[in-house]
């Protein structure tokens, strides 16, 4: 029989079981409670075995969740030097067009698409059962013309909701829109005139860039940090300077960089767009995937109106419904008549089957599972990016959701790298899309939101292939 402490003991199985592989990087050790039963000991005894775990950082804690095995691999922080221009705006909006063509291919592998597919990721089935019972008992959901600001039901919902992101909403501040994606096209019609200047992060959501295309509108590109986001000293240099109409940001797990400012950083952003009058546009439809609960907008911080906020539920719970929202401020008049203007407004059934769903409660327990999936994917995800892909590649340390931003050896060219996995049917997007100038070139944002299996894993190692071949 050992001499060790029984705590000590258990400690070296779980080492012995992760550095063979057993258990892998991002998985989920058993509860308190089930390892209790498990080894026969009290949970006091499991308690100092998981924290010995921590201290020597073979595992973490996570809130409401439970303790999980760390990466043993290390990425360094992507170095986001500016690159000088690659390529001009057409040619890097024919680069999204090419992408989002990939993206449609039901034969290929995606490790790019920033929200999942399939019905196992979403309550299809409760979603099912209300709407049929909406149906019978309220036809006319499916013929009355609806308008905006949509259904009020929702609309409260909401509101209530973002009370969890520190913002007091009430139902009449907000907007019904299709997706975030309108909501952001509104917030920046009602905004901006053509020949005006937008800034936008650097590196931002690549879909923003035709946006502002088709509006007229022109770009200043904004140094953005892989962990703390916005420059807010390069904002507000280009402020003092009257040089921007508005901003778009992304301050809550930002696409790509997977990035959550920190909430004095968010005080500081609010206090710059209401004392120089310029509106934010907050674009945050990753929000509620944050690893710890969504923490609080920059909208909360808003003093007169100037921050527009902007989300969706196509990221965690109904993709095909196309609900997105807008609190737009003291834009809220000129938004509501564009919305009309533009699509009327979203169908009935779909707000009030939404509506009720998120009444009848599920929502919170959804978003621990959901989160609980990314984090374990993106353990799993850095991992293999770690062990598989060329010296020097460095990557992000997300906060939430999906999306990891990895920046490759300068040899590498991404969008060559895409073509190059195009052509054994794998989809993934190149640093390119992300940035007005085609900066970022030897960059690519990766997805973990799939299922983790054989076939995923081997393209994603594949990659990591591809571009050693490339950086040789």
């Amino acid at each position: 029989m050992s001499d060790e402490p029984l705590y000590q003991q258990l400690v070296n199985e779980w080492i012995t079981l992760i550095q063979t592989g057993v258990v892998q990087p991002g998985e989920r050790l058993p509860s308190v409670r089930k390892a209790c039963e498990m080894h026969k000991v009290s949970p006091s005894t499991i308690l100092l075995t998981y924290r010995t775990l921590e201290d020597r950082g073979l595992i973490e804690a996570r809130p409401q969740s439970g303790f999980y095995v760390k990466s043993a691999a290390t990425l360094p922080l992507p170095r986001m030097r500016r690159q000088s221009a690659a390529h001009h705006a057409g040619e890097v909006v024919d680069q999204i067009e090419a992408v989002m063509t990939a993206q449609t291919r039901e034969d290929f592998i995606d490790l790019s698409l920033a929200s999942p597919r399939g019905s196992d990721f979403y309550p299809t089935t409760r979603f099912k059962h209300i709407m049929g019972r909406l149906l019978r008992q309220h036809p006319e959901l499916t013929t009355d013309y609806p308008f905006p600001p949509g259904s009020e039901r929702l609309r409260r919902q909401i509101a209530q909701r973002a009370v969890g992101w520190g913002c007091v909403l009430a139902a009449e501040d907000l907007v019904i829109t299709n997706g975030c994606t309108e909501a952001l096209q509104l917030a920046l019609r009602a905004c901006c005139k053509p020949g005006d200047t937008v800034g936008l992060e650097s590196p931002t959501y690549f879909a923003l860039l035709p946006t502002l295309k088709n509006l007229g509108l022109s770009v200043i590109e904004i140094p953005t940090h892989p962990a703390d986001g916005l420059s807010l000293d390069a904002l507000e240099l280009l402020l003092s300077e009257k040089r921007l109409n508005a901003v778009v940001a992304m301050p809550t797990v930002h696409n790509p960089l997977g990035c959550t400012m920190p909430a004095e950083a968010k005080q500081r952003l609010a206090a710059l767009v209401n004392e120089h009058q310029v509106p934010l546009i907050e674009d945050v439809p990753h929000a509620d995937l944050h690893y710890d609960g969504a923490p609080d907008a920059v909208k909360a911080y808003d003093r007169d109106g100037w921050v527009l906020l902007c989300s969706s539920y196509s990221k965690t719970l109904a993709p095909g419904f196309r609900i997105g929202w807008i609190a737009p401020g003291r834009f809220l008049r000129e938004v509501t008549r564009l919305k009309f203007a533009s699509s009327l407004a979203q169908p009935r059934l779909l707000e009030e089957t939404l509506a009720e769903y998120l009444e009848t409660g599920g929502y919170d327990h959804h978003l621990r599972l959901i989160r609980r999936h990314f984090m374990s994917q993106m353990e799993k995800l850095r991992g293999t990016v770690a062990s598989c892909f060329p010296a020097q590649t460095r990557a992000t340390s997300p906060s939430g959701g999906c999306l990891l931003w990895v920046e490759l050896p300068s040899g590498v060219d991404t969008m060559e790298l895409f073509q190059t996995a195009l052509a054994e049917r794998i989809t993934i997007a190149p640093g390119t899309l992300y940035s007005a100038k085609g900066r970022y070139r030897n960059c690519v944002r990766l997805s973990c939101c799939y299922p983790w299996n054989p076939a995923y894993e081997r393209a994603l190692r594949r990659v990591g292939e591809l571009a050693g071949e490339m950086a040789d």
